[in-house]
């Protein structure tokens, strides 16, 4: 009995002695590292008394434990003959290896020994990373005939060189599909894995299938996945494609490709096309009649008549189509318009004063519209247009545009000439503003009359004659001497029905004056006259200064003449009288001032 008490007394000494004196190891669970670069596998340690300590490093090698490097309180050291040689290396008490490869891939552990504290250790696993290349998918390039009841080589995909083992997935129309291996599904992958010498796998993935004829629209491609490090997922995708699938054709479908309505001289195109895969030939024919079509099962008609109206057939030549009629119609309208016929035909002659009355005619079996035009006014809305007096401005081209509103496009249109007898009438002229005397100026007289009236200009000089319409121009270029700022420019126009007569005026205007074009009011006389009314208050001031200036003048010389400054008495005696001066100047030579006159 009290052998077992001291027993007792024993082991719970020793447990609590346990309990108070231990060892702490501290890694890394995990430590990932992509291959080629370098690993640091980190290790801390302590201990509840000053026992003398060693460290050491162990990995797993062949199922038993290898030392790799040590630490102690004295000493550190790398040990030989490890897969490490040349790569390792310790910092304190972390372990570092550079240049990781896939082989490096394993458990390795911090193990601690401190005297009767006993011995202690933590595992860390360095885990090797590789990003895989860009996946590759090679499709089936044979012309597969679909049999739902057998399966059909899609493609294959591989992915070289990643770790861990990547992972393919295939994909159909961007849904990714079963990864099923049995040979018995509708879908069904056959995976095939290489390690390479360098550690890394590359992997294959060859993707089955019972087609069908939807199949031929859709896109297929496969996706690599593969694992990075803290715990990421990564996916790259390779090129899409599409298969060449052959099945027999079950419908057939016959459309026109303008998107207008026809009309004569268009180009028609009609194209036919089955369902089944590749196309077959194609037979046209309208009336019975065979017709010769292009490419692609178009057929096209160059510059249609009404007569091409109808209706147009086509037949698919698929052989492998068995019971299937395939056969299709389409009406064709060619859309016309008849030639438009104006009456009187002209060209239409009448005295200045008589009335005149033309008419025009159009024929087609859509609903049209009539108008009369004479340039760009709308003068009738039905297929008559009358005048009850004719003017000179009445002459000109008159045309009759016929047009069909349902079919673009679809425009005829005739003209008629129309000629008034009438004596000349010249456009009334407007004052022409010039810089200085001497300047050439280019004068433009404008008439109507008919027949064409012949120009005299006084003065002359040199003349040039055109027609615009039923219009005659005479352009007339001269100088400006004194005489035609005095007297102007005079036109005349004549024919045998009589004459007209008009004539051009001159000014000079400063540089700062007011151009005609921009008054609003079409009369460069009147833009004069609106700027000096107008005036700013600068040209006022200006006015005020000079009349001060010449007040100051006259009163200097009456001071000068009282004191009897003989050279200023002479100068004085010869001066001209302005009141005679402006007496002897032309009366139509002198400039009216706006203001001034009120």
């Amino acid at each position: 009995m009290a052998g077992n008490t001291l027993w007792s007394f024993c082991l719970l000494f020793l447990s609590l002695g346990v309990c108070l004196a231990e060892i702490t190891v501290n890694v890394s669970p995990e430590v990932d590292v992509i291959k080629g670069e370098t690993a640091r596998l980190p290790c801390s340690y302590s201990t509840s008394d000053k026992s003398v300590v060693l460290a050491e490093w162990y990995i797993d090698q062949s199922g038993t434990r290898k030392r790799v490097a040590y630490k102690s309180s004295t000493d550190s050291g790398l040990d030989s003959d490890t897969p490490f040689a040349n790569r390792l290396k310790l910092e304190g008490m972390t372990l570092v290896i550079t240049h990781i490869n896939v082989d490096d891939e394993r458990s390795f552990f911090c193990q601690v020994t401190a005297g009767p504290l006993g011995v202690k250790e933590d595992e860390t696993k360095l885990k090797v990373f590789f990003a895989p290349e860009k996946p590759v998918a090679a499709p089936n390039n044979q012309n597969i005939i679909v049999d739902e009841l057998q399966s059909s080589e899609v493609g294959t995909c591989s992915s070289r060189n990643g770790h861990p083992q990547p992972r393919i997935i295939w994909f159909k129309d961007n849904m990714p599909m079963p990864e099923v291996t049995d040979p018995k599904e509708n879908i069904y992958v056959v995976p095939r894995v290489v390690r390479e010498s360098t550690g890394l796998s590359t992997v294959t993935s060859t993707l089955y299938m019972r087609l069908k004829r939807e199949d031929a629209k859709s896109m297929f491609h496969c996706t690599v996945e593969y694992a990075m490090p803290d715990k990421k997922n990564e996916q790259e995708d390779s090129e899409s494609f599409k298969l060449s699938l052959h099945y027999p054709a079950e419908n057939v479908y016959f459309k026109l490709l303008n998107d207008q309505p026809i009309k004569e001289g268009d180009q028609v195109k009609m194209k036919c096309e089955t369902d089944g895969n590749p196309q077959p030939s194609f037979e046209f024919s309208k009336d019975d009649a065979p017709l010769q079509s292009s490419e692609g099962g178009v057929l096209t008609l160059m510059n249609v008549n009404r007569k091409q109206s109808g209706t147009y057939k086509c037949e698919a030549l698929d052989f492998d189509s068995v019971g299937v009629e395939l056969v299709r119609t389409l009406p064709i309208k060619v859309h016309y318009l008849d030639p438009v016929t104006i009456f009187p035909d002209g060209p239409i002659t009448v005295n200045k004063g008589e009335a005149f009355d033309i008419q025009c005619k159009a024929s087609s079996p859509d609903k049209f519209t009539l108008e009369w035009k004479k340039g760009r006014n709308i003068l009738s809305k039905d297929g008559a247009f009358s005048v009850q007096s004719a003017a000179l401005s009445d002459a000109g081209e008159y045309i009759c545009v016929v047009s069909v509103p349902s079919v673009p496009g679809l425009v005829k249109e005739a003209n008629v000439s129309v000629r008034v007898k009438g004596k000349p009438e010249i456009d009334e002229p407007l004052t022409i503003q010039v810089k200085k005397e001497g300047e050439p100026v280019t004068v433009s007289c404008s008439a109507q009359g008919f027949p064409a009236p012949q120009f005299t200009w006084e003065p002359s000089g040199k003349e040039s004659v055109t027609v615009e319409g039923h219009k005659t121009i005479s352009t007339l270029t001269l100088p400006v001497t004194a005489d035609v700022l005095t007297g102007g420019v005079t036109c005349e126009a004549k024919n045998n029905l009589g004459l007209d007569k008009k004539q051009f005026r001159f000014e000079i205007i400063s540089d700062n004056s007011v151009d005609s074009t921009n008054t609003g009011r079409g009369s460069p006389v009147f833009a004069r006259a609106e700027t000096q009314q107008g005036g700013s208050s600068g040209v006022v001031i200006a006015v005020v200064a000079c009349v001060l200036v010449l007040l100051l003048l006259v009163a200097t010389l009456y001071f000068l003449s009282k004191k009897g400054k003989a050279c200023f008495k002479k100068e004085k005696d010869t001066m001209p009288d302005p009141e005679s001066q402006q007496k002897s100047q032309p009366e139509n030579t002198r400039l009216t001032d706006p203001e001034a006159s009120k």
